[in-house]
């Protein structure tokens, strides 16, 4: 009979590489480097589960180089993602479906991304709540977040929540693991983490919680924030406070080696006094949170409302034009010219 609660040098589980396969697999994704395939894996599944359990369980497993793959951005750039093999996807599920246990509770309120139970639309909803109090907002864009990420200071905040060994043992071993260039040219990591790993994201949400999200609690608790994985935005209620939080920011992201974005980071002035001339609204997220209009009782008044971004009505209307809808119509029947005769004995032509 099987054991599927068996165990070696590291407790994991048969169960837990099955569940982290399920999970892995309803998401799809390409295959990395070897060339593996869905197809193959669903096929030999109880062999190639086994042979990852067992690496896993008895510290032998070490992850292959991941495959880079290059993607155009909304505003003209290029985003470099890595593709891990499958059977390190899941391996890498594993080890993030221990971790997310202990680190979620800790997590602040104000942090969305990737998290269970939370969406982007939650993340704008509480941003443009918060603007109803606060008529200045710090919008904070780090620059080349995932690839500049310090592997000793991630290591240090991954060993602050999670005391087990085999964690910090396979997440420096993802993190070291390398890249193969589209050229085929293999790369060495010293920085970052890969974007398109299933555990990339939780390790940005815990290395942002100690740099950003604590910080802030500590520091600047009466600061309202929102942050979608390196997306922030910092509501203040003056322009002085606002000017004075971006400074601290910057010295913080400095201390922990982020750097700002020196034209995407800005201050927003939704509807206060200001001795400076600043944006009227910022997006975030694919949407536009900026003043509006509204009649209320007899009376105009100026209060913050969500539109769709320019950047997303573009993308939108792109799609609607490569599908070629116009060109799609056809006729449901064929019509031909028949004479209906009225109760009035006219004759009218129907086509």
């Amino acid at each position: 009979m099987t054991d599927y609660f068996e165990t070696k040098s590291q407790p994991i589980t048969k169960l837990m590489v099955w569940q982290a396969y399920k999970k892995v697999r309803a998401n799809h994704g390409s295959a990395g480097i070897d060339g593996m395939t869905w197809g193959y894996v669903d096929k030999n599944a109880y062999r190639l589960l086994y042979k990852l359990w067992n690496r896993l369980s008895s510290g032998s497993y070490f992850p292959v180089p991941v495959r880079q793959v290059a993607i155009a951005k909304k505003d003209g750039g290029i985003r470099s993602l890595g593709i891990p093999t499958i059977m390190d996807r899941i391996a890498q599920q594993v080890v993030k479906q221990h971790l997310e246990l202990q680190v979620e509770p800790v997590f602040h309120e104000g942090s969305y991304g990737y998290r269970p139970n939370r969406s982007c639309h939650d993340a704008v909803a509480k941003a443009n709540s918060n603007c109803f109090n606060h008529d200045f907002v710090i919008d904070i864009d780090i620059q080349g977040f995932f690839d500049t990420i310090n592997h000793e200071l991630l290591m240090n905040a991954v060993a602050h929540f999670c005391k087990d060994k085999w964690v910090h043992l396979y997440v420096e071993r993802w993190l070291k693991a390398g890249i193969i260039e589209q050229d085929g040219k293999a790369t060495r990591t010293v920085l970052g983490t890969p974007q398109g790993g299933v555990i990339s994201p939780l390790l940005a949400n815990i290395f942002l919680h100690v740099v950003f999200d604590g910080w802030m609690a500590k520091e600047h608790p009466e600061k309202p924030f929102e942050r979608y994985a390196d997306d922030i935005v910092v509501h203040c209620k003056t322009e002085k406070q606002a000017i004075f939080v971006l400074n601290k920011i910057k010295q913080r992201m400095e201390k922990c080696k982020l750097t700002l974005h020196p034209y995407k980071t800005r201050i927003v002035n939704l509807r206060g006094y200001s001795e400076k001339k600043y944006p009227k609204g910022f997006d975030f997220l694919g949407f536009t949170i900026r003043p509006n209009c509204v009649k209320f009782k007899e009376k105009v008044l100026i209060v913050p409302s969500i539109f769709i971004s320019t950047k997303s009505r573009t993308s939108l209307l792109e799609k609607f034009k490569d599908w070629n809808i116009h060109k799609r119509r056809k006729t449901t029947c064929n019509y031909s010219p028949i004479f209906n005769t009225t109760n009035t004995g006219n004759h009218e032509l129907l086509s």
